[in-house]
């Protein structure tokens, strides 16, 4: 199985390809460039999806633009209803969600959709037979039923808070999918969903392009013909989005302030929880050395990095969460202290040795840090975390290369990975930590072992009280200070600049997932075009 909290991904739940577009997409509909006419849009996304299948986890998180949840988010994230037509009635203690389903509703082949096809959705990711790698976050669902085809009751194992928010899973019509096979038929490809738009064709490493669905139940959307042109590395795409073959972008901060003074364009940041962090692998001799990573949880310059790689668009990182997040536990920040990140290598039995790299019963205090090849924020963060650590006597050496090159090597190389999802705690924090999921794709990619965080995490998953559920994520975010696993760097804003034709634009607060449905265009199919 593959997970998607922290390596990098396109959207949410999906896990990326790597493919760098280094020539111009063509024009859509015979030129994909930007700047064309007023009812199109091209953008450049840093990654795409490996499926198009919510059966496999496209989409999990909600706004994949081919299909709808029974839920949606707002700009301010709240739930609102979508294919449901209303929120949910929670009844039996939290353990029953019943929901009212909207009438009249087709997928993008003319057939109904019902609640047959929120069962089979449902019931299909959890069937050990698919590869979704984020099953387990429905691990509290015990069954889902149709009563009639306007309502579905899904009935839980134990209270789970945030159950709601997994219900903006996108739902899969079962008169499609269910007649093929779901890991690798042609529906993993060529998506039929109820959403407000359809995709035309998938170029992979090159573009997704999408057309307006003229019979959509929230109304036809004015932007006909939008495109995703995939662009991984940063300084390609800000190229091109300065030379007009784009209409908007993600950027680095580097990158995004060189639009700063460019009246045809804006710049917009969305605040996020997405995060940057080293694994620090059990497996390897130094970097699972409890020493070593509270030493590195110190000496580390946090706060430089804010200033400098980031120019000042985010902010120091001490686990995944946020510091303005109310579930932050106060008193778990970590100053820089270089003097006493040296007394704990000092005090643990690491003492200095040639070229100042640290020795303890033979072995150099060295390690390798893998980033993505082209990802330049990536690299700008090993960079300095390698200055950092050298400081201490720490020798880190940075390398580049592709995911299918970094993943063999996790379960003992670190890695300057990424993660972060603002719905729930839970949602990242228990593929992030829990020890069961080590070696599972790219969760627990430190394979970070912590008897404690293990029962505090499955206590807050399974609590219906906020204050249990705080009590024990704070008891999660002191183990890391304890034993950090991981040494988390920074929060990260995201940055778009995009043409000023279309109106006001909004973002939300977004996870570290970002692509296809993210950024301004989080909801494209309101885009009102002004030229």
């Amino acid at each position: 199985m593959r997970g998607r909290s922290i390596r990098g991904t396109g959207i949410a739940a999906v896990t990326v390809a790597v493919a760098v577009v280094a020539t111009a997409c063509s024009t859509p509909g015979g030129g994909d460039l930007g700047g064309g006419p007023a009812d199109s849009a091209v953008v450049g996304i840093a990654y795409e999806p490996e499926s198009l299948s919510p059966l496999l986890g496209f989409g999990k998180d909600g706004n994949s633009k081919v299909f709808d949840g029974l839920l949606t988010h707002d700009a301010e994230m709240n739930l609102r209803p979508a294919l449901a037509v209303e929120l949910p009635e929670v009844s039996d203690g939290g353990l029953t969600y019943t929901y009212r389903l909207r009438e009249g509703v087709k997928f993008s082949d003319g057939e109904p959709f019902t609640a047959a096809d929120v069962v089979f959705t449902y019931r299909t990711i959890l069937d050990p037979k698919t590869n979704n790698a984020s099953k387990g976050e429905l691990d509290a669902l015990k069954t889902v039923t149709a009563q009639g085809d306007d309502t579905v009751v899904f009935r839980l194992k134990y209270p789970y808070a945030p159950f709601a928010e997994r219900t903006v899973l996108p739902i899969a019509p079962e008169h499609v999918a269910g007649r093929q096979d779901v890991n690798n038929g042609p529906f993993t490809t060529k998506p039929v969903g109820t959403g407000p738009y359809e995709l035309v064709t998938w170029s992979k490493g090159e573009k997704l392009s999408f057309r307006a669905n003229p019979e959509y139940w929230g109304g036809a959307p004015k932007v006909k013909n939008f495109t995703m042109a995939v662009i991984k590395d940063d300084d390609v795409r800000a190229t091109r989005l300065r030379s007009g073959d784009l209409d908007g972008a993600i950027l680095p901060p580097n990158l995004a302030e060189t639009f700063a003074e460019d009246e045809d364009r804006k710049t917009h940041t969305a605040k996020t929880f997405d995060y940057r962090v080293v694994t620090l692998p059990t497996g390897n001799p130094v970097a699972g050395d409890v020493a070593v990573r509270r030493a590195l949880d110190l000496a580390v310059d946090r706060r430089a990095m804010v200033d400098s790689i980031l120019n000042g668009a985010g902010k120091e990182a001490y686990g995944p969460v946020p510091t303005d997040s109310e579930w932050f536990t106060e008193g778990t920040e970590r100053t820089h202290d270089l003097a006493a990140a040296e007394k704990i290598l000092d005090d643990a039995g690491w003492k200095p040795g040639d070229g100042g790299v640290r020795v303890k019963d033979g072995v150099r205090a060295a390690f390798p840090l893998w980033y993505p090849s082209g990802d330049k924020l990536r690299q700008d963060h090993a960079l300095a975390y390698a200055s950092d650590a050298k400081k201490a006597g720490i020798e880190i050496k940075v390398q580049a290369g592709t995911w299918e090159v970094i993943e063999p090597r996790m379960s003992k190389d670190a890695v300057l990975a990424g993660g972060g999802s603002p719905a729930d705690p839970d949602f990242d924090q228990y593929t992030l930590l829990k020890s069961t999921l080590a070696g599972d794709g790219f969760n627990n990619m430190a394979w970070y072992d912590n008897p404690v965080v293990d029962e505090a995490l499955d206590d807050a998953r399974r609590s219906g009280d906020k204050a249990e559920r705080g009590a024990a994520y704070d008891t999660v975010q002191r183990e890391l200070v304890k034993n950090p696993g991981y040494t988390f760097l920074t929060h990260i804003d995201h940055l778009y600049v995009t043409e000023d034709r279309f109106g006001p634009l909004t973002t939300q607060v977004e996870p570290h997932d970002h692509g296809l449905a993210a950024g301004p265009w989080w909801n494209v199919e309101d885009w009102q075009p002004t030229t």
